[in-house]
C-alpha cells in the first residue's frame, strides 16, 4: 500500500510537473506574440504561429491540469491504486476549475486558429476570432474564481504563505488582463478596426506574463489532495 501510495505521489509531481511547463511556455510564448504585435516585429503570421504555438501549450496545461485533480482525487476504496480513475468528478471544486480552464483553452484555439483567415468582414473576425477568445477568456475568469475558492477554502480565503493559492492568484489576474485585452480587440463594423490595439497587445503581454510567473511558481510546488477532496472522502466513509 505505501509502494502504491508513493507511486501515487510520483505521479501527481510529474503532472504537475508537465502542468507547470506547459503554462510556463504557453504564457511566454503568448507574452511574446503580443510583444511582436504591438512592435510590429515580423509578419502577421509570425505573430498568429506564435499565438498558436502558446495556445497548445495552454491546451496541454489545462489537460494536464484535469489529470492531475482526478488522479489526486482517487477514493479510498482503491479505485485509483487498481489503475482506474473517476474522470466524472463535479463535486469536486478543483476539478470544475480544470475542466472550465481546459474548455477555455480550446475555445482559445479555435480563434487563433480563424486568426489565419484571410479577407473576413469585420463581422466575421468577431463570429469566428473575437467570441472564442472572449469565451475563452470568461472561461478563464471563471475558471480562478473556483480555483480561489478550492485553495483558500472559501470565495475570501487568502493565504498569502501557501504556494499554491499565490500561483491560483497570480494565475486569476492575468485571467482579468486576458479578459480586457478581449474586450479591446471587439472589431468596430464601422471602423473595421479593434477598440484598442494598444491595450489588446499590453493586456495580452502582461496577463501572458503572469501565467508565466504561475507556472514557474507551479514547479516548485507539492500537489496534494485539495481540503475539498479530502472532506468528500471523509464522508464517504461515514
Amino acid at each position: 500500500m505505501d509502494r502504491d501510495r508513493a507511486d501515487s505521489v510520483e505521479r501527481a509531481r510529474a503532472t504537475n510537473l508537465v502542468a507547470a511547463i506547459a503554462f510556463l511556455l504557453g504564457g511566454s510564448l503568448f507574452a511574446l506574440g503580443a510583444l511582436f504585435a504591438q512592435l510590429g516585429v515580423g509578419s502577421q503570421v509570425t505573430v498568429n504561429v506564435t499565438y498558436l504555438v502558446g495556445g497548445f501549450f495552454f491546451s496541454l496545461g489545462g489537460y494536464a491540469s484535469i489529470l492531475l485533480v482526478v488522479g489526486l482525487s482517487g477514493d479510498e476504496r482503491g479505485a485509483a491504486e487498481r489503475g482506474r480513475m473517476r474522470w466524472w468528478r463535479p463535486q469536486l471544486t478543483g476539478w470544475l476549475s480544470a475542466v472550465v480552464l481546459f474548455v477555455g483553452t480550446l475555445l482559445f484555439a479555435v480563434s487563433l486558429v480563424a486568426a489565419f483567415a484571410e479577407g473576413l468582414t469585420p463581422r466575421q473576425s468577431d463570429g469566428w476570432i473575437w467570441l472564442p477568445d472572449i469565451l475563452g477568456c470568461a472561461c478563464f475568469l471563471v475558471s480562478g474564481h473556483l480555483a480561489l475558492r478550492d485553495a483558500g477554502d472559501g470565495p475570501l480565503g487568502v493565504r498569502v504563505r501557501d504556494l499554491g493559492w499565490l500561483v491560483v492568484a497570480i494565475n486569476q489576474i492575468g485571467s482579468i488582463l486576458f479578459f480586457l485585452a478581449g474586450i479591446a480587440a471587439f472589431t468596430r463594423p464601422a471602423t473595421s478596426t479593434a477598440i484598442d490595439m494598444g491595450l489588446v497587445n499590453w493586456g495580452t503581454f502582461a496577463g501572458a506574463v503572469c501565467f508565466a510567473v504561475g507556472g514557474a511558481m507551479q514547479a516548485f510546488d507539492n500537489p496534494t489532495p485539495t481540503r475539498t477532496v479530502v472532506q468528500h472522502t471523509h464522508e464517504q466513509t461515514q
